[in-house]
């Protein structure tokens, strides 16, 4: 069968991976409200259409401070990555390099930083961090990464303790014997490691505010915060000094109960007003969800979940095609409302639906 949607992906990965992956890869938080409304949301909004504007040509590339991506689309941190392919987060540096896009690298890979800029020289790549207890661990990645050319760093705000994930607690979870946290190598005796690879209650619970200034104070890369869902939140995020917001929930995978990110967009772009780029991740399935995004102020989007159904399918081909089927989405719906470029993409083209 070809591949037509995001959606045969994920059928496919749902079928093809072993119960406990799919679900550590699907599961959300407690009843999973939040990771189901992420995808809801989408369906409240409505375009408005313009017709008769010269469709003929249509650019769909963009700028992520100050990098010109190919279109509005890369790929969000997530865990783990050989758990759906062998090669894991080099497959998904190549699928990103491929399609001139940003993949934000985890923590949490099962390849280094230094794999996997090696994997992708030319690749456009940010490294998102937990600050852990033991902060020379994470002061010693930070500079890993910029050493590897990483061009920016996502600071995960919305993890001081993990979020109850039933499917991973019944499941007892655990990462296969052979797999490991590669960044962290040889860091920690394998009997302390956790279900998650690494000791349990090793992210530090006490960050806040004032750490964004420690991180200043390590690097020169650009800081992105990840995890924003309130204009109180990103006012004190341009205050303190970050390039970018990335309005989060984490996947639906730690607060349950809390807003989807595309209802959360608006109050966030308003207070910043353009003073930092703002971000957005959870819930996109289509192109024309990127449209609705960006038509509600979010500059670029980032996927999660279905770079990992990619994977699963077919490695960094597999991705490269949930990533080029996004592009052409992307492109039809820029045709079909009347937008040549993402400039002209506006809060214009949307409405919300009164059901």
């Amino acid at each position: 069968m070809p591949m037509i949607c995001l959606s045969d992906f994920e059928a496919y990965a749902k079928k093809h991976l072993p119960k406990t992956t799919w679900e550590f890869f699907a599961g959300g938080a407690d009843e999973c409200c939040t990771r189901d409304d992420n995808l809801l949301a989408y369906k409240r909004i409505r375009f408005r259409p313009r017709m008769l504007r010269d469709m003929s040509v249509i650019d769909t590339r963009t700028i992520l401070l100050g990098t010109e991506i190919s279109f509005p689309v890369g790929i969000a941190p997530t865990g783990f990555h050989r758990l759906a392919w062998s090669d894991g987060e080099k497959s998904t540096a190549r699928a990103a390099e491929a399609m001139n896009t940003c993949y934000i690298t985890s923590t949490y890979s099962t390849c280094t930083v230094e794999e996997i800029a090696a994997a992708a020289p030319n690749g456009f790549r940010w490294f998102q961090l937990y600050i852990h207890r033991n902060r020379a661990l994470s002061e010693g990645l930070i500079r890993r990464a910029e050493a590897a050319g990483f061009q920016g760093l996502v600071l995960t705000a919305d993890l001081p303790y993990l979020g109850k994930r039933r499917d991973d607690i019944r499941n007892n979870f655990q990462l296969p014997p052979h797999m490991t946290v590669k960044n962290f190598e040889g860091v920690f005796e394998e009997e302390s490691c956790s279900e998650y690879g690494l000791p349990p209650n090793s992210i530090d619970p006490s960050i806040n505010w004032n750490d964004i200034y420690w991180l200043q104070s390590l690097t020169r890369l650009p800081i992105i915060v990840k995890g924003i869902l309130t204009k109180e939140d990103a006012d004190l995020a341009m205050r303190h000094g970050v390039q970018g917001i990335i309005v989060s929930n984490h996947g639906g995978r730690q607060l349950d109960g809390g807003p989807a990110t595309i209802d959360s967009l608006i109050e966030i772009v308003d207070t910043v007003q353009d003073r930092v780029e703002v971000y957005l991740d959870g819930g996109i399935r289509t192109g024309s969800d990127v449209l609705k995004a960006l038509a509600l102020g979010a500059k670029c989007i980032f996927i999660g979940r279905p770079a990992l159904w990619g994977l699963t399918y077919k490695g960094e081909e597999g991705l490269r095609e949930v990533l080029q089927i996004l592009h052409e989405e992307f492109h039809l719906s820029m045709a079909l409302t009347g937008c040549q470029n993402v400039s002209e993409i506006g809060r214009h083209l949307v409405q919300f639906s009164k059901l």
